[in-house]
């Protein structure tokens, strides 16, 4: 396993360098939009964003006004990080703990190049650690040391379970907590969790402005026909014998990751949370890219999608 410096170099080297010359140095694609301060209240107007709108300033005048902001230099990004057991998984040479530790590392870089500070909730089966917003290439090794340390076993009762299934919704409740400052809040998980975190979500929205990051890898979704297998759930240990060769299973299988997949994305939608998807078996830098659009677009005001950003054709 590669440590910190390391990853980090191969970043700069292999990702960082090659964004440079894609983005041209429009970095602040990336990040516009994030470090707001309000500057004043007007009527809606039908091209505006709903989140915007002043509730008590509406039911005081009884007409819909929002808020304006103007841009602060400075950014405040936050990372809320999903570490449980499903993110170890990887069908191939790659774990989706492997891409979530690379996109922190260059999102991370490239904001802290740019003066901007950057910080980061870890989240195994419980809020493991938070890590304050600073800036500096330091402060992003200290990060990314974090990321691949070995976790600490978490503290039960000698009664509980060995393991158990994540529930996101304490993480995005943490966040609501230590996430004070207006911030681009990203929430990075493959969203495997007990439901009721769509409430949190939302909340976090209506505060900061929020990208929900989904780790997913091509297994998920479907099954390649290899005869009788084992499948294990990672945060649970629960095992299953399957036959893979059974071709009735195998659709089954992609139908209900179909129905996963829309209910994600419905919920995201109802949040009014941005979806950037990151593959095990993409390209990171295209990814980036895509998101840089993105987020310029949204800068233009044109109006946010849910749909997954997945690696350019």
């Amino acid at each position: 396993m590669q440590n910190a410096d390391q990853l980090l170099k191969q970043l700069e080297w292999t990702v960082i360098r090659r964004l440079d010359g894609m983005l041209q140095g429009d970095y602040r694609s990336l990040f516009r939009g994030a470090g707001l301060d309000l500057a004043d209240l007007r009527e809606y107007q039908h091209h505006d964003d709903v989140r915007h709108i002043d509730w008590n300033v509406t039911a005081r005048l009884q007409v819909p006004h929002v808020r304006q902001f103007i841009e602060d230099r400075e950014v405040n990004a936050w990372f809320v990080l999903d570490l449980s057991a499903s993110v170890d998984f990887g069908s191939h040479d790659t774990r989706k703990r492997d891409v979530l530790a690379q996109f922190v590392g260059v999102l991370s870089r490239l904001m802290t190049r740019h003066g901007n500070k950057v910080g980061a909730l870890l989240y195994s089966q419980q809020l493991d650690r938070v890590i304050p917003a600073r800036s500096g290439r330091l402060h992003v090794l200290h990060l990314l040391h974090s990321l691949l340390a070995p976790a600490a076993p978490a503290k039960r009762p000698a009664s509980a379970p060995a393991a158990g299934a994540t529930n996101l919704g304490d993480l995005l409740h943490a966040a609501l907590g230590h996430v004070k400052r207006r911030s681009l809040v990203f929430i990075v998980s493959d969203f495997i969790s007990t439901p009721g975190w769509e409430k949190p979500l939302g909340q976090l929205a209506q505060r900061h402005e929020v990208i929900a990051v989904r780790l997913i890898d091509p297994a998920e979704t479907s099954l390649p026909d290899i005869g009788m297998v084992t499948l294990q759930d990672p945060e649970t240990g629960e095992q299953i014998w399957v036959d893979m060769h059974d071709k009735k299973f195998r659709i089954r299988f992609e139908e209900l990751a179909a129905q996963r997949e829309a209910d994600l994305f419905g919920s995201l939608a109802r949040t009014g949370v941005d979806a950037l998807e990151l593959a095990t078996d993409t390209s990171l830098v295209n990814t980036i890219v895509q998101f840089a659009r993105m987020r310029k677009q949204r800068a233009r005001g044109a109006a946010g999608s849910t749909r997954p950003l997945k690696e350019a054709a």
